[in-house]
This record gives structure tokens, sequence and C-alpha cells, in this order.
């Protein structure tokens, strides 16, 4: 009789597609949150389409020129519009961010579930790569890789994903392997499942919601290190720019109050925000459950 409501009570869970349907947000930071992830990740898409100017257009002589009707955000140190640079470096900012967030978790987790599942000197190896990598700072590790094999985005995409992978691999392996020794996981050797069975629907979508916080997480560690990379002029090039690269440039009129050095910064600091605030309702409403 227990084996039998332990299989029914995890029959709901294991099901990757009831856990996601069953995801909804309830706090009012969380919907702030999710309102502005939503907001920009729709800029990143259409931002350089709905940008009144090109984002190297020379629009005005007024240099770090105010906010006006004409120009919303004002112009920056060479008279661009500094609106149409912010929207045409969203793509960069979150594109670079979440395509180096989406690699470092997806191996993350994988070598944690095979480190997991493997055990003995497997999990040994793995764990101890994981903890050489972990060990040497992110922007340390960061500036060894530009100065080696130079600036671009397929390399800040790896160099940020190999940085943030080990943080990932940790709490999947903790988390698979405090799953691994539940009962329904036990049940479930007993009656033959296969490892590959164990993994993907008794193991992995029970780790669901701490993997998506831990994502959020990596996100904003990634944005905030290759806005750093840039400000430094170590990131995405000329002509491109990301809104690191934006601060940088127009550093120079911080003193004066100027828009142009304020609005990237904001644009930055809101998309971090939004992210923090709904991944802190995720976490709340894990612990609740």
């Amino acid at each position: 009789m227990s084996i039998h409501k332990t299989t029914v009570a995890t029959t709901n869970t294991s099901n990757p597609l009831s856990l996601f349907s069953r995801f909804h947000v309830q706090s009012v930071s969380g919907l702030i949150g999710g309102a502005l992830i939503i907001f920009w990740l729709v800029m990143a898409v259409i931002g350089p389409m709905v940008a009144p100017y090109g984002a190297n257009d020379f629009v005005s002589y007024d240099v770090f020129g105010p906010m006006s009707k004409d120009y919303l955000m004002g112009t920056d140190y060479l008279g661009r519009d500094i609106f149409s640079r912010v929207l045409n470096g969203t793509p960069y900012t979150i594109g670079v961010a979440l395509a180096a967030t989406v690699a470092a978790c997806t191996a993350g987790v994988v070598s944690g579930l095979v480190a997991a599942a493997s055990a003995g000197w497997v999990d040994a190896v793995i764990s101890r790569a994981q903890d050489a990598l972990i060990s040497i700072p992110s922007k340390m590790f960061a500036l060894i890789m530009v100065a080696s094999f130079g600036s671009s985005v397929p390399l800040l995409i790896i160099m940020a994903a190999i940085a943030y992978m080990p943080g990932s691999f940790r709490i999947a392996r903790a988390l698979a392997v405090n799953v691994m020794t539940l009962d329904y996981v036990q049940v479930a050797r007993l009656r033959g499942e296969s490892m590959a069975y164990i993994i993907f629907k008794e193991v992995l979508p029970n780790m669901f919601r701490p993997v998506l916080t831990d994502f959020g997480l990596r996100f904003v560690f990634i944005v905030l290190l290759l806005s750093s990379m840039s400000f430094l002029g170590l990131g995405v090039q000329p002509p491109d720019a990301d809104w690191g690269s934006l601060v940088r440039e127009n550093i120079s009129g911080l003193g004066a109050g100027a828009p142009a050095v304020i609005a990237p910064a904001v644009a930055i600091a809101s998309l971090t925000i939004g992210v923090n605030l709904l991944i802190d309702s995720i976490g709340n409403k894990s612990a609740h459950h």
C-alpha cells in the first residue's frame, strides 16, 4: 500500500508539462519582474526595427544633449541618439547573455546528472574538474580568455558559459543526489526501470524549480560579467555596442548628468532587478511547497 501511495504521489510531479502548467507568479514583485523581463525580451527582438534612428547615425551637433521629443534619451558623445543606441544594443546584451546562460546551465545540469547517476570514480573525476574551474574567479578567467583569443561574440558566449558552468553543476549534482535517495526513485529501480528513465521521468522533473531559479541567477551574473567586460573595452566591439559599451563610451558625461550614460545603466539595472524579482517569487513559492 505504501508503494502504491508513493507512486501515485509522484505521478503528478514527474511530468514536466504539468509542472510547467502549474508555474505561475502570485506576488506583485514577481509580476513586476516578469513584466520587465518580457519587455526587454520583446525589445531584443524588435528593438532595432522600432528604433527611430540607426545605431551609428549622427543626428545632432549637440553632444551629450538633453532628453527631448526628438531624442527621448538625449544624445551621446558623438551626437547619436542614445535611445536608438540602447534599442540596438539590446540584442547583444540579452542575446549573448541568454546564449551563454543556456550553454552554462545545460552543460552544468547534464554533467551534474551524469556525476550523480554514475557515482564512484566518474563522479570524482567530473567533480574535481569542475572544482578546478570554479576556483578561478570569473573576471580573471574572462580577461585571460580575451587576452589569449581576442574578443568576439562567440568567444564571449563560450567564456561566460565555461566560467559559470561549475556553479550550475554543483547545484544540479546536489539536487540529483538528494532526489535519487527518495522512495519513489528506489521503487522505480525495483521495477527494473533504466537509468535514463529514472533521470528523465523521476529525477529531472523534480529538479525543475531549483534549476529554473539557478538559471535566472546565472543569467544575471553573466549580464553583469559581459557588461563589465564591455565597460573595460573587452566585450562587444565597435561598430556594434551593448549596454556596457554605451556606459563606457559616455562616461565622460557623467559629471554633467548626461542621460547618455544614465540610460544604459538604468537598462542594465532594470533587467537584472526584473530577473531577481521573478526568481525570488519562484523561490518563495518553492519554499511554501
